[in-house]
């Protein structure tokens, strides 16, 4: 099974009564019926899914709360996949049921569900696992990307829908995706809250392993990069830094040099891939003299200047012999 469907059946396993059961119904009926009318029964409802657990959840909810005749069935979906449709007709009270639910008016079926179905956070919470249960989705946590997203059927149900997660402090984005409009959560830390919020504690726990595993490696693997790239920036600038000394014992200037430059001189032949941390080490240990990684680095740029200085005189030179000859 997938992730997103462990989470279902975990959700859909918790007892719940009275107005927070009225909630999650509210939101299971919204988004998994369809209202109908024949002229043997009148108003039905007709509740269809793919999960068994999100099946067994409503039939028991209904059961609980209302008087009322149902039909069952189950049937395969005619894809590759062959899915099972878990379905049942509400056959009386249709219209009684729904007003209940906070989902119907005078007017017909609601957009969104009346305000006080969702009066407390306990009802609030209650809706929005009905919601995730009727037609949510969620990546493994073993995907690279997070994301969650709960699919509804309207631009204020949606809105309803966001302005609920904000009770919670989450920030839910919309976006339209076949004719559906898509309340969706990508932050890692946010998606965690939502299962807390739902009361999936066993898909939350297996999440958070995963997320912090992966947050982990990636900034071991970060840190790794750091210092490989630090790594070549000091091996590249050591190489640098023998050219120089090279240029000068070649031209007989070291011995011209001050002491300082001198000392830094045999240090560095000495220890040709330090960096310039391990060098001010070792010369504050053999010499008592404090000194830092900054006025290291000088003193290495007032050689490479003198060996610059080397280059370009004897480039003059040649040109001189050159132009003599």
């Amino acid at each position: 099974m997938s992730f997103a469907s462990d989470v279902k059946n975990e959700v859909a396993q918790k007892s719940m009564s009275g107005n927070d059961a009225r909630a999650q119904l509210s939101a299971l009926i919204q988004l998994c019926s369809s209202l109908t009318i024949s002229a043997g029964r009148g108003m039905t409802l007709l509740v269809t899914v793919e999960n068994a657990a999100v099946a067994r959840r409503i039939y028991t909810l209904v059961r609980e709360r209302y008087e009322t005749d149902i039909e069952l069935y189950v049937k395969r979906k005619m894809n590759l996949k062959k899915n099972r449709i878990y379905g049942m007709r509400i056959l009386s009270n249709a219209v009684q049921i729904m007003e209940d639910l906070g989902i119907w008016s005078s007017r017909g079926l609601r957009e969104a569900p009346l305000a006080k179905i969702v009066q407390t956070d306990n009802n609030a919470r209650a809706y929005l696992a009905g919601a995730f249960l009727a037609s949510g989705s969620i990546n493994s946590p073993e995907k690279p990307s997070y994301h969650l997203e709960i699919a509804v059927n309207s631009a204020e149900l949606a809105e309803f829908l966001t302005g609920l997660m904000a009770r919670f402090g989450i920030t839910a984005k919309t976006v339209m995706r076949r004719q559906k409009h898509i309340v969706y959560v990508k932050a890692a830390e946010k998606i965690a809250d939502f299962l807390r919020i739902i009361e999936a504690d066993q898909a939350l726990l297996t999440f958070e392993n995963e997320r912090i595993s992966r947050d982990f490696l990636n900034s071991f693997t970060r840190l790794n990069n750091m210092d490989l790239a630090n790594e070549v920036k000091v091996q590249a600038a050591a190489s640098t830094q023998m050219d120089d000394i090279r240029i000068l014992e070649e031209a007989e200037r070291v011995e011209k040099l001050d002491d300082k430059l001198k000392d830094i001189i045999w240090l560095r032949k000495e220890f040709p891939e330090a960096s310039l941390s391990e060098l001010a080490e070792v010369y504050e240990k053999r010499t008592g003299i404090t000194v830092s990684k900054s006025g290291i680095k000088h003193r290495f740029v007032r050689i490479h200047e003198m060996a610059e200085k080397v280059i370009a005189q004897q480039k003059e030179k040649e040109a001189r012999q050159n132009k003599a000859s």
